[in-house]
C-alpha cells in the first residue's frame, strides 16, 4: 500500500526505517543509551558532509553495534556510510552553517538539526543524561519512543481510523445514491473528498508509526491494510468524476493534502480545491458526475475504455439511459461489454434504491 507523501515525510520515513527496532543501527544506538553515553550520528558520508568535518580520525571499517558503542565513548560525531554498512569517521567536530535556524537548546541536538537542515541528510542524536533519541530528516524532527508506548498510540490511531472510515463509507454510499437519482450537490462530493483526506492523514501517521516500529509492527500492518484498502483509488475516481478539463485527480488530492487541518474541516475551503467554475461557496448547487467511478465497477472495462465511454456520453445521466446500441457505438465496446455496463449500472441503481427503503 502506498500513500501520497511529501518529500520531507518520505525522507523522515527512510531515516526511521534505518533506526527501527531490529536493525543493526538501532542495536548500536540502544547500546549507547544503556551505557548512558551520548551520540551524534550522521547517516551519510557524501562530500558535502565530509566538508564540514574537522578533526577526528578515519575509521573506514565495517559497521557493527559494538564498534558504534565503543566509538560513541568519545565526544565527537560519527559519520556512517549512506548504505549504513561502514563507519567512515569518528570523533569529528561538525561545523554546520550557524545561520541555519534551530529550535534546539543542547549543543549536540542543535548541531544535529543544523546539519540535517543545511545538507539534507538524516542525523540521529542521543542525549547523554536523558537518553532521548531524536531523528532529524526532511526538515523535521521525530523523537523515538519506547516500543510499548508507540504500540499503544498506534492502536488508538487505528480505532480512530476505523471510526472515520465508517463515516467515509457512509458519505460514499450517499454520493452513489444521489448520483443515480441525478440530484448530487457540491456538498455531497466535497464531503466525500474531505472525509477521505481525513482518513488518509490518520492512515499516513499510522504508516509512519509502523515504519518506526519495524519488526514489532506486523499485526499493525495487517490491520492498516485491511482498513485502508483501496481508499485512494476510490477517492481518485470521485474527484475525477467532477473535475473540469485540464486538472487531474492526483494534482487535486495533492493540493488537498497541503491544506491545514482546520481548512480540510471547512467544506467551502475544501470545495475550492476542486477547481470548479462558478461559486464554490454554494455547496447546494447541483453537480453532474461523468460516471467514471461507477463505470470502473464493470469488471470487463479497462480504465482507458471507461474514460472513452464517459467522454462519449458526457455524464452519468445520459449513460444510464443508453441502450445497447448506444453503448456499442463507442470505439472498443462490443456487445458483451455493453451488456456488462448495462447490467452493472442497473444493479447499482436497484441496490441503492433497496438500501434507501
Amino acid at each position: 500500500m502506498e500513500f501520497r507523501t511529501s518529500g520531507a515525510n518520505e525522507d523522515m520515513r527512510q531515516a526511521l526505517a534505518r533506526v527501527a527496532p531490529g536493525t543493526p543501527l538501532r542495536d548500536g544506538i540502544d547500546r549507547v543509551v544503556r551505557a548512558q553515553a551520548g551520540a551524534l550520528l550522521v547517516l551519510s558520508d557524501e562530500a558535502d558532509v565530509l566538508s564540514i568535518c574537522s578533526g577526528g580520525f578515519l575509521v573506514d571499517a565495517p559497521y557493527s553495534p559494538q564498534r558504534l558503542s565503543e566509538l560513541a565513548k568519545m565526544d565527537g560525531a560519527i559519520i556512517l556510510s549512506n548504505e549504513g554498512g561502514r563507519i567512515a569517521r569518528a570523533n569529528v567536530h561538525l561545523v554546520p552553517d550557524p545561520t541555519v535556524p534551530t529550535s534546539e537548546t543542547g549543543t549536540r541536538h542543535r548541531t544535529a538539526e543544523r546539519v540535517a537542515r543545511s545538507l539534507g541528510v538524516p542525523v540521529v542524536s542521543a542525549s547523554e543524561e536523558m537518553g532521548v533519541i531524536n531523528v532529524y530528516a526532511g526538515g523535521t524532527k521525530r523523537q523515538l519512543q519506547e516500543v510499548g508506548h508507540l504500540l499503544e498510540r498506534a492502536n488508538q490511531a487505528l480505532q480512530t481510523l476505523e471510526r472515520y472510515k465508517t463515516k467515509l463509507d457512509d458519505a460514499i454510499a450517499n454520493l452513489t445514491a444521489v448520483e443515480v437519482e441525478d440530484v448530487a450537490t457540491l456538498r455531497d462530493v466535497v464531503t466525500v473528498v474531505q472525509r477521505g483526506e481525513m482518513v488518509h492523514r490518520i492512515a499516513d501517521e499510522i504508516e509512519t508509526m509502523i515504519i518506526e516500529l519495524g519488526r514489532d509492527a506486523r499485526l499493525l500492518r495487517l490491520q492498516l491494510d485491511e482498513l485502508y484498502g483501496e481508499i485512494d483509488d476510490e477517492l481518485d475516481l470521485v474527484v475525477a468524476d467532477y473535475l473540469p478539463a485540464g486538472r487531474t485527480a492526483e494534482e487535486t488530492l495533492l493540493e488537498m493534502s497541503k491544506l491545514a487541518d482546520d481548512d480540510v474541516s471547512d467544506l467551502r475551503v475544501a470545495s475550492s480545491v476542486l477547481g470548479r467554475d462558478g461559486d464554490t461557496d454554494d455547496l447546494g448547487q447541483e453537480v453532474a458526475p461523468k460516471g467514471l467511478r461507477l463505470l470502473r465497477r464493470v469488471s470487463r472495462l479497462s480504465a482507458k475504455l471507461a474514460h472513452g465511454v464517459a467522454d462519449h456520453f458526457g455524464g452519468l445521466a445520459k449513460l444510464q439511459r443508453a441502450t445497447l446500441d448506444d453503448l456499442m457505438s463507442v470505439d472498443g465496446v462490443d456487445e458483451a461489454t455493453a451488456r456488462a455496463i448495462r447490467e452493472t449500472l442497473s444493479r447499482i441503481t436497484e441496490s441503492t434504491i433497496l438500501d434507501q427503503y
